[in-house]
């Protein structure tokens, strides 16, 4: 079997270490990292009593825990091991699933959980940043005029921007996109430079980066949450999953030069924050505002506030944007290795890699919307906020763990780093676990569901073509002739000239028995030649090929298309191809068409036959396995197998097959039959009625 490039796909122009790479990174990358100091120190001050409670040990050990997270966790972890680990450039725990699943079946447990959890907590992004910047509006007087008092103000402003933000996604964001890199340099350097300023009150403040504050905070009685305090901390560096997903739209030279950049620039405002504590604690206008009084508004100057105000919405708007935009990177991943139901996707902009899911679209407004009214402020948000990201970054761990491995890489060194990384997150999800009765059980239910449908697609199927169930394969060549027979029979009307079934071929050459009994028995579909098409979805995000077999005829063609999970399936446009270079090869006939509006058309029409399987009452396995496939069957309604395919355009059959499995006996409905006087005597209701007879 050849196998053919269909085409040559080019890797992202800004993969390359560059000026407009920094940009692009800072505006996709950074957007939920960067838009933390919204609502870090304010946690960590209203959880431990308010403004009145702060002191100068506990403000060096929070901000100490900060720094030593981002740089252990978002630094070493993510930045100078997890980058190294891209499939041809992408990154994400499903491409990092991708370069491992091979060394164990158990890996796509992981795999499922980390891409659940982190879609979950994606949800909750939009809401408590867009909420935290609106917030700082409140009270602000624009030309004398305080257009935001009240929180339910608050509330509306946000749904707005979140339902707009949300609308337009099917229009593609290629503008909007351009303007986030300058914007999100200027939110960067706007927050280094008020935290300068701030700090050069008392740079003693820098002390704060000594591991010594850090620990005495952890075991110290002022801090009354004690190691829960993480939960808090852990806030900090709740983007640091998206340096590695967002790897293949940037590039890894681009976030190593941009990542210090930022991180200094995250440094500088929470020291600025909490220089600025120190000096306001004892102010008792500020400590009457309680939990209202955000430190990072208020220790920007009166004379840059509303700029600051005006810039942190924007920078909640870009870090929405980017969790949407990798929401539904993550789903088209998903579905393409087949965990995931297919669901239709839009193209809206010849950027690449910009897609758009209605359905996955919908419900993250949905609940974005939901956990608006439901938590109201940003406080009560961030709350709540991290669990579900702690699960995903210890499943990125495992994940990790089994890469090195397969690199060879020194076992004893690689067992100590991730046990090491395994520990500190496993405390950062035990800290984080109290959020869940402060409202986590929302997006854990969410998360939950996810990994549920999950299992159910992706089970379901492997019962479904399971063999130790299914006896109902047969080989293409014992139907050969027949095949052949049909084509040439002038007694059978044509169906088409090239009828496509899509299916996978075992061993080369076996194949459903409902295909088989879709073209002979059910209605005989005579064509000219019999297309048996494969789509198989490559480790590789860009791989774009194909391989054919003829079984040494002109008729039975078996295709095998080789598409990265990063790759449009459209199958019709890829297999008019097939079909010219197979001519071209003189491995099937020209089939010229008599009226067409192409001159010189030399290849025909085509009939695309889907089969749609039924669960038969005759199955015979366990309750448990007939419930997981009837839930699979229950998805399957919600999706169009013709829109996936890329055949929305097409001539597009859809024929339903009983599914039977397990053993069943052969005497399961046959008749006795017995002479009329031995059944005079037994009783029959009438289904008839006198009245009905008439």
């Amino acid at each position: 079997m050849e196998k053919t490039q269909l085409n040559s796909l080019k890797n992202n122009p800004h993969s390359k270490k560059s000026v407009a790479g920094f940009l692009i990174a800072l505006g996709i990358v950074y957007g939920d990292i960067g838009t933390s100091p919204l609502y870090v120190m304010h946690s960590l001050m209203v959880g431990n009593g308010g403004l009145e409670k702060m002191s100068t040990n506990f403000i060096l050990g929070s901000v100490s825990l900060i720094f030593w997270t981002l740089t252990l966790v978002t630094t070493i972890k993510y930045v100078l091991i997890a980058l190294r680990a891209d499939n041809r450039g992408e990154g994400g725990i499903f491409a990092l699933y991708t370069l491992v699943r091979k060394r164990a079946k158990w890996l796509i447990i992981p795999a499922m959980v980390g891409g659940a959890t982190f879609l979950a907590d994606g949800m909750m992004t939009p809401a408590v940043t867009v909420t935290a910047a609106i917030e700082g509006l409140k009270g602000i007087a624009i030309h004398n005029t305080v257009l935001i008092s009240t929180q339910s103000q608050v509330i509306i402003v946000t749904l707005i921007i979140l339902s707009t933000l949300f609308f337009i996604q099917r229009f593609g964001t290629q503008l909007i996109g351009r303007a986030f890199g300058p914007i999100m340099l200027v939110w960067f350097a706007f927050l280094g430079f008020i935290g300068i300023m701030n700090l050069s009150s008392d740079w003693t403040m820098i002390r704060a980066l000594n591991p010594y504050y850090a620990f005495e905070l952890l075991r110290s009685p002022i801090n009354i949450r004690g190691v829960f305090i993480l939960g808090s901390i852990f806030l900090a560096t709740t983007g640091a999953e998206a340096l590695y997903s967002d790897m293949g739209h940037v590039g890894r030279p681009n976030i190593y030069t941009s990542w210090p950049f930022v991180k200094i620039c995250l440094l500088l405002s929470y020291l600025g924050q909490a220089t600025w504590i120190l000096s306001a604690k004892d102010n008792h206008a500020l400590q009457n505002m309680g939990s209202a009084m955000n430190p990072f508004y208020q220790s920007i100057p009166a004379d840059f506030r509303l700029f600051g105000i005006f810039l942190s919405a924007m920078a909640a708007i870009i870090a929405s944007q980017a969790l949407i935009s990798g929401s539904y990177t993550l789903v088209s991943e998903a579905t393409k290795l087949k965990i995931f139901p297919r669901l239709k996707t839009y193209y809206p902009t010849n950027f690449k890699g910009q897609l758009y899911i209605p359905t996955v679209n919908s419900i993250i407004w949905v609940v974005c919307l939901f956990i608006v009214f439901y938590f109201k402020t940003s406080e009560n948000m961030s709350n709540a906020y991290g669990l579900e990201i702690t699960i995903t970054m210890l499943m990125t761990t495992i994940l990790l763990h089994q890469w090195l491995l397969m690199k060879r890489a020194n076992r004893l060194f690689t067992t100590v780093i991730i046990s090491f990384f395994f520990i500190i997150e496993s405390i950062f999800f035990v800290t984080n676990s109290s959020k869940f009765i402060h409202g986590a059980y929302i997006t854990m239910f969410i998360a939950a569901l996810l990994i549920a449908v999950m299992f159910i697609w992706r089970y379901g199927e492997r019962l479904k073509d399971d063999n130790t169930y299914r006896s109902h394969f047969v080989s293409l060549l014992a139907f050969k002739h027949q095949l052949n027979d049909l084509r040439k029979d002038p007694s059978y009307p044509l169906y088409t000239t090239n009828l496509v079934y899509l299916t996978k071929i075992h061993d080369g050459y076996r194949i459903k028995k409902n295909i088989l009994y879709s073209i002979l028995d059910k209605r005989p579909k005579r064509a000219q030649v019999y297309w048996f098409v494969t789509v198989n979805v490559t480790d590789e995000p860009y791989t774009a090929a194909y391989s054919v077999e003829t079984f040494d005829t002109d008729y039975m063609v078996s295709v095998q298309l080789y598409l990265g999970f990063r790759v449009d399936q459209k199958v019709n446009v890829y297999l008019r191809q097939v079909v010219n270079d197979m001519m071209s090869n003189g491995e099937i006939k020209p089939q010229p068409q008599k009226y067409t509006t192409i001159p010189d058309r030399d290849v025909g029409d085509f009939s695309f036959v889907i089969i749609k399987e039924v669960l038969s009452p005759d199955t015979k396995i366990s309750s448990l396995k007939k419930s997981v496939i009837h839930m699979r069957f229950f998805l399957q309604k919600f999706i169009s197998p013709a829109n996936w395919f890329g055949l929305s355009y097409s001539d597009v059959v859809e024929e339903r097959v009983p599914l039977v499995l397990g053993k069943v006996s052969l005497n399961r409905l046959r008749l006795v039959r017995k002479d009329r006087s031995a059944l005079k005597d037994i009783k029959v209701d009438d289904e008839i009625d006198d009245d009905d007879e008439d």
